[in-house]
């Protein structure tokens, strides 16, 4: 025991003068020596009930104790001081100090301690100073409760320095900054199956509850799933008719909710909800003589008005814009023809809406709306054969994933006037790399025909995406599409998979400091 205890062991004794020491049967604790109100114990003591209630002082020297439970010291509830000093615990429980409201000077110095549970000291409220020196503490996320929880209380830390890992050892606990450790992860993990194939899979919310709408083109429809809350699983609420269908694309007006079909063979369509309780019906036809093989849709919102975008991959045909007149929607302006477009994405830069178009024959154009038009603003450079293009915000910035089948998928950043490449990512086999932002994480899944789909993470002290973890099991045949929802407190990612069902995953949250 250091002097410091010896000295603060004396004060207390001494500060309870007028209370009587009354051994438990009329002797002191075997292996201990007791005073008035103050015990030193070294060897095998009883255990903390064994002591005088109003005992003030307590010191357990190599005793052999192995564990500390929860409320171990509630029977001595008037301490000032404890000391276990080179001891070798197994087992330290939460709240194990719970009920010493009284107690200011703690010493658990040279117990062979690597860690310590995140509720220690609650309720100590007393504390003037904690000794924990001559532990082999290993610095990883386990000890990051304590970094924080040291600058909040107003009491002195004798913290020793960190057995490990590697990189840290021997540096001082106290010198160690609580913002380096990075101790929450995430987990997609496995939680449904939608037994048909899909192209497409999009969220949206309808009269207050989250939905999910998949294209399913083997099925010939587009599938709309809700949340059933005594399930606790999706289950279909409603089928559209739309054989081939490559992507089903909703739009929310008030009550009203409208659906668009795009269909590979055979004609597009858009489908209407007036109000609730209603079905959808199909009320038009779209563009069939511009509209011949669509291959993707998106919607966007020009000049205060709903609008889609239908990117058309036939050579005869041409993407089309179309906005909402009355009550349907009508072609205003072609786009891009002959170019056998496969991916449209818009996107607002520099506050002004913008499209992004993919074709099999030339780099992605940049469009801008100016004038009541999409005119031609640029090109993406370094970006050939580029199938699908998804962008992201984070910082402040505007980023760009392009998917490519052969070579390697691109990620690019907005530099005011331009694209221009930040990393690239191994993806044979791609024909979708897709961000998503799921609570705080800034996400992009990779998908392959030929590997396992990687989801990939932002490290914002970077900037670049860095590998989380593989999505499976199961695993994924041929993923086309991914998209999330939260409901009943829950996050879930759909991945639609052009050779396979579809696979819902849930999103999980751990805390490694726990």
């Amino acid at each position: 025991m250091g002097g410091a205890g010896v000295v603060l062991l004396l004060l207390l004794a001494g500060a309870g003068a007028g209370v009587a020491w009354r051994p438990p049967k009329g002797k002191c604790p075997p292996s201990c020596s007791c005073s008035k109100d103050s015990a030193l114990c070294e060897g095998s003591p009883d255990l903390p009930e064994s002591f005088s209630p109003t005992l003030l002082s307590l010191s357990l020297v190599r005793t052999g104790i192995t564990q500390l439970k929860a409320g171990s010291f509630l029977r001595v509830p008037t301490l000032h001081l404890l000391l276990f000093t080179s001891n070798s615990f197994s087992v330290i429980e939460d709240d194990a100090f719970a009920g010493l409201s009284h107690l200011q000077y703690l010493s658990l110095a040279s117990n062979n301690l690597e860690t310590l549970p995140r509720f220690l000291f609650r309720g100590l409220e007393t504390l003037t100073h904690v000794d924990l020196r001559g532990n082999p503490i290993q610095c990883d996320c386990r000890v990051l409760w304590l970094l924080q929880w040291m600058p909040t209380v107003n009491a002195s830390v004798g913290t020793g320095a960190c057995a490990g890992p590697t990189a840290l050892a021997h540096m001082q606990l106290r010198h160690l900054d609580p913002k380096t450790f990075k101790c929450r992860a995430i987990e997609l993990s496995w939680f449904q199956t939608v037994g048909e194939a899909a192209l497409g899979v999009e969220s949206f919310s309808y009269q207050g509850e989250p939905h999910i709408v998949l294209a399913q083109p083997f099925a010939g429809r587009c599938l709309i799933l809700t949340w059933d809350y005594s399930l606790q699983r999706f289950r279909p609420e409603e089928e559209l008719s739309a054989p081939s269908v490559v992507s089903c694309k909703p739009l929310v007006l008030g009550p009203s909710l409208f659906v668009l079909a795009a269909r590979l063979w055979g004609g597009s369509q858009l489908w209407a909800r007036p109000g609730p309780g209603l079905r959808l019906a199909p009320t038009q036809a779209l563009a069939p003589r511009r509209l011949l093989r669509p291959n993707d849709a998106e919607l966007l919102w020009l000049d205060g008005q709903p609008c889609f975008v239908v990117a058309d991959a036939s050579k005869a045909g041409s993407t089309t814009l179309l906005c909402r007149d009355g009550p349907g929607f009508y072609p205003r302006q072609s786009l891009h023809a002959w170019h056998r477009d496969t991916d449209a994405e818009a996107l607002e830069l520099d506050g002004r809406p913008h499209l992004l178009l993919a074709s099999a024959s030339q780099r992605p154009v940049l469009f801008h709306w100016l004038g009541g038009r999409f005119e031609r603003r640029t090109d993406i450079p370094e970006a050939e054969d580029v199938y699908a293009t998804r962008h992201f915000q984070a910082g402040g910035d505007v980023f760009l994933c392009l998917t490519r089948y052969i070579g390697d998928s691109m990620v690019m950043r907005w530099d005011g006037s331009m694209f221009r490449l930040l990393q690239r990512l191994p993806s044979r086999g791609a024909h979708v790399f897709q961000p998503l932002l799921i609570a705080r994480d800034q996400l992009a899944i990779l998908g392959s025909d030929f590997a396992f789909s990687q989801v990939l993470r932002l490290e914002p002290d970077k900037g670049l995406l860095e590998p989380l973890q593989e999505l499976g099991p199961p695993a994924l045949v041929a993923p086309r599409a991914f998209a999330h929802i939260t409901v009943a407190g829950r996050r879930f990612l759909f991945a639609a998979c052009f050779k396979g069902p579809t696979q819902i995953y849930q999103h999980h949250e751990l805390d490694l400091s726990a």
